[in-house]
């Protein structure tokens, strides 16, 4: 979920292994923590035996510390690629990465855990949800990487389901108490979450729902959002695989993939992340996602929580859709009511009511005799006198103060906003947040009244008419490990999102809150992915043959384009547009890209042919070299066109591309290009002409431009159209 005060969250191995019991310590006193050892794909020998691999080169990379290897190997990767984590000492850790058949080897990180109305505002309504190929939607499997699915819940109900799709291989081991059906048709958990599935953070069921959840009728957060919840192909199976428990660990996230592979999903959402994009070959998202990707499976992933801040986008890999987060018409607002009559409006989800009742106000500067005056306007815990703010309404800077004001005996808080959109979210007490303006107007009459007094209102829902906007928190681009590919992708709800939770967990992350809900409302990009998921098992169902690039294309090419104006940062905030899922079934042509096209693009990106060769179990891998990697580069088969750009110098860069008909034969298309004044474009040919479906043209976009400030960009877009299709891909160079 989004921090909104702005301040990135770091984890800390430390304390994690102190707390796992993972720390150990060698005979020589180094310390000793998780490694994983990455090894590509799996060898295609019958007689290869994974497991006894990794535990040979452990005996040899330990050979004198006088561990048991069976002790130290924590898991080995072998249903669809090859490696293993182990609790590894550096230079055993080096060792290993020196040996033959080693890619990479890095320490296990701990990542974080990133509808009523969302669909129908996307144009997938509950009869077009349901307009789908006979029993093909039900042939369709969402694997869900995340904290596990509450499988009692309505929305995973299995009324009319018929008996899980003969291609599933998985099993459902989900714990006691823990049940699959044939709805929920596979579970699985692992080390370091606990064998037991069941959800008790809520995060994972409400992904999962939101993606594939029944309709269940009148939903709503305390009278809030009130509606039909449902997922985006609501007749769709699930299969969950409980990576988080107390954050989410690399090793656990590798084996989840590794599963999902093998047990044959055909989706795979995964809302969670690091604090940062990492190396391709070191980073276990992107391992993942490449292996599924050559099994024909599509991962759709959470781009983070950490904007509105440049180069945040956590998802950077080419064969992964990156996914953004936006708001939907639906906004929840509150209402503070001043003493002298203003009323100023609020963004929060309060379920409290005041009963009309009005409180006096203090300012948190003014509520405490041990703090300084900045340490006291943010209501720090510790400095606020529960004397002073007793039954009265206390003015916080920091979001934190809701709990600090309540613990100290206040009837409620009034927030200073420190975001422009000012999102809501749910409080464990009465509480609303308002922008720096309308904050300042509340601390002036607070200041200059002789008796100032308040009520918070329990919120209301209105029509928000400039959605879409990207929502602040959303993670920006551009791409620091591949500069010239467009990340985010694709932008999708992820803004009051209301979907099915465990009744075990808290809506909020208080402690002290002792609500329980079946269903609640979140905002992140977690909840924008499995929206984007949901979609992309919709066009499976009638396209089952479609490969993941293609399901990728189709949904980036038909998205809605969003006002640059409302969101400064363009594409690199919200990819290629909002998601446009009905448009998305019948694209027109389509950008595909094959295995062998992502090799060669990880030359382009500087991999070498070595490090290629063991991600891909291809010892034939030859890279080019010099000058021809930065055209390899832009000439990637992407559904956008990106490239980085030395600043203030003039430019002129070539993209070749090639589209698949997959409309009907006898198209015709022309190009139209959407330009921009500072660049110039060329498309050659103009006119491209299918004699049949599935036909392949070629085309070369060039583009030039005098020279870009630093830290700019400049966007144009390329619509390829047979008066029936618009097939749009964003332009995008940049400084």
């Amino acid at each position: 979920m989004p921090k909104m005060n702005k301040v990135v969250m770091f984890y800390f191995f430390f304390s994690f292994f102190i707390a796992t019991g993972s720390l150990l310590c060698s005979a020589s006193g180094d310390v000793r923590k998780v490694y994983i050892v990455y090894m590509g794909s799996l060898s295609s020998q019958p007689e290869y035996s994974p497991t006894s691999h990794h535990l040979s080169m452990l005996q040899e990379a330990l050979d004198d510390s006088g561990f048991d290897q069976d002790s130290v190997l924590i898991a080995s990767y072998k249903r669809s690629f090859n490696g293993f984590a182990a609790n590894l000492t550096n230079t055993e850790a080096q060792k290993l990465a020196s040996m033959e058949g080693v890619v990479s080897v890095f320490p296990s990180r701990t990542l974080h855990l990133q509808t009523t109305r969302s669909w129908d505002f996307m144009g997938l309504d509950e009869s077009a949800a349901t307009q789908t190929p006979p029993g093909a939607a039900s042939d369709v499997i969402i694997g869900v990487l995340d904290s596990g699915i509450w499988p009692e819940s309505e929305s995973f109900r299995d009324e009319g389901f018929g008996p899980p799709p003969k291609k599933w291989k998985g099993i459902c081991s989900g714990g006691v108490g823990f049940k699959c059906n044939n709805k929920i048709i596979g579970a699985r958990g692992y080390k370091s979450s606990g064998p037991n599935v069941r959800d008790t953070k809520g995060h994972g069921t409400h992904t999962a729902s939101t993606a594939a959840g029944n309709r269940v009728k009148d939903i709503s957060f305390y009278g809030l959002a009130k509606g039909t919840a449902r997922g985006g192909l609501p007749s769709a199976r699930v299969a969950a695989y409980k990576v988080c428990n107390h954050g989410c660990e690399s090793s656990d996230v590798l084996l989840g993939f590794d599963d999902a592979i093998a047990d044959g999903v055909d989706i795979i959402t995964i809302s969670l992340g690091g604090q940062g994009a990492t190396n391709l070959v070191s980073d276990e998202i992107a391992i993942g996602s490449f292996h599924a990707m050559e099994k024909g499976i599509l991962t759709v992933h959470s781009a983070g929580n950490t904007g509105p801040f440049s180069g945040t986008v956590t998802s950077v890999a080419p064969w992964l859709l990156s996914v953004a987060a936006s708001s939907t018409d639906r906004q929840i607002i509150d209402k503070v009511v001043l003493g002298n009559g203003k009323t100023i409006i609020g963004s929060s989800v309060n379920t409290f009511t005041f009963n009309g009742r009005k409180f006096p106000l203090i300012r948190g500067a003014d509520a405490s005799t041990v703090c300084s005056e900045d340490s006291a306007r943010m209501c720090e815990a510790d400095c606020l006198n529960s004397t002073l703010v007793k039954g009265k309404i206390v003015l916080c800077e920091r979001t934190g103060g809701v709990s600090a004001s309540r613990d100290n005996g206040a009837v409620g808080t009034i927030l200073l906003s420190r975001t422009p959109d000012n999102i809501p979210f749910i409080r464990s007490a009465p509480a609303t947040s308002l922008t720096p303006n309308d904050y300042n107007l509340v601390q002036s009459y607070t200041a200059y009244t002789k008796n100032p007094t308040a009520e918070i209102l329990s919120s209301d829902v209105i029509k928000d008419s400039a959605a879409p906007a990207v929502a602040s928190f959303s993670s920006r681009g551009p791409n620091t490990v591949m500069p010239d590919i467009m990340k985010p992708d694709i932008s999708a709800p992820g803004v009051d999102i209301l979907a099915a939770f465990s009744p075990v967990a808290a809506p909020t992350s208080d402690p002290k809150d002792n609500r329980r809900v079946k269903y609640s409302i979140s905002s992140g990009t977690s909840m924008a992915c499995p929206h984007v998921a949901g979609a992309a098992a919709y066009i499976k169902a009638f396209h089952p043959d479609w490969s993941p690039s293609v399901i990728k294309s189709a949904l980036m090419t038909t998205a809605w384009p969003m006002n640059a104006s409302k969101n400064p940062d363009g594409e690199f905030a919200y990819g290629a547009g909002h998601m446009n899922p009905k448009k998305a079934i019948h694209p027109g042509l389509v950008y595909d890209a094959y295995r062998e096209d992502y090799i060669k693009l990880l030359c382009s990106a500087g991999y070498g042919e070595q490090e290629i060769s063991k991600l891909t179990r291809d010892n034939n891998i030859s890279c080019p070299s010099g000058s021809e990697k930065k055209s390899r580069t832009t000439d990637f088969n992407y559904p956008s066109m990106t490239v980085k750009v030395e600043p203030r110098t003039a430019f002129q860069v070539g993209f070749h591309r090639t589209v698949t008909n997959v409309g009907p034969s006898g198209s015709t298309y022309k190009a139209k290009i959407m330009s921009n004044p500072r660049l110039r474009v060329k498309v050659e040919p103009r006119v491209l002409s299918f004699d049949s479906s599935n036909k392949k043209k070629s085309f070369r976009v060039t583009i030039a431009g005098r020279g870009l400030r630093d830290k700019t960009m400049v966007t144009a877009s390329l619509v390829w159209s047979d008066g029936i299709h618009s097939v749009r891909s964003p332009i995008i160079a940049y400084a």
